[in-house]
């Protein structure tokens, strides 16, 4: 798993009043928490968290978090949620997760489909359930992405989570097994229409569709 360099400043000030001129002054606020450690509030340049943003797999990034408040401390963390503003993108606040590279922590990670399906031959289609799915695992084991086979699936065959082959060191949630990749059968082709009974076509020439009135009208 990648490491990368985040500077963050301490702030004291809280509310949406104060967050809103942060984010006026190119400042997104964030919060940096973790089991036994003591909420810290903190602030990160736009520039910079655009930055790593675009590098890719923020969540399964382990961040090196240099912390400015006179002087200087650094925390691993991984970013547990972003916000940003449904309508213009802007980023609104970011939570970060405090880290022990000794301790293991749940993560998402992606699932790639690997060959093709022998039942697409036959016209079935591969539905892909789950995209991602949770692992539990040391940060530094945290996979970039987990490979699928589904080369062998036929029509109506499924894979679930205990089929995906995990790298030493990852494990499953317990008690999981859902779906991940199906092969569903072709859609029954639609049934011919009944032929009409005599007298009843020349009246279903004339007589209008149902709402084709309403749409006319509109």
């Amino acid at each position: 798993m990648k490491q990368v360099e985040l500077t963050a400043t301490a702030r004291e000030t809280k509310g949406n009043g104060p967050a809103r001129r942060l984010r006026r002054e190119g400042w997104v606020p964030a919060v940096l928490y973790g089991p036994g450690a003591e909420t810290k509030q903190l602030s990160v340049a736009v520039r910079d968290l655009e930055h790593v943003v675009q590098k890719g797999n923020i969540r399964r990034t382990i961040f090196s978090l240099s912390i400015q408040n006179g002087g200087s401390v650094t925390k691993l963390a991984v970013i547990k949620e972003i916000q940003t503003h449904p309508v213009n993108g802007q980023y609104l606040h970011v939570d970060f997760y405090e880290i022990d590279m000794n301790r293991k922590l749940r993560v998402m990670v992606p699932v790639l489909p690997k060959g093709k399906a022998k039942g697409e031959e036959f016209g079935g289609m591969m539905q892909i359930i789950e995209r991602e799915i949770e692992v539990f695992c040391l940060p530094q084991a945290i996979p970039e992405s987990l490979e699928l086979d589904v080369s062998g699936l036929g029509i109506g065959d499924t894979l679930h989570i205990k089929d995906i082959a995990l790298p030493p060191g990852v494990e499953l949630p317990p008690g999981e097994n859902y779906t991940v990749v199906t092969v569903v059968s072709p859609k029954a082709e639609a049934a011919p229409a009944a032929a009409p009974v005599e007298g009843e076509e020349a009246e279903a020439a004339e007589k209008p569709a149902e709402g084709e009135t309403e749409a006319k009208a509109e």
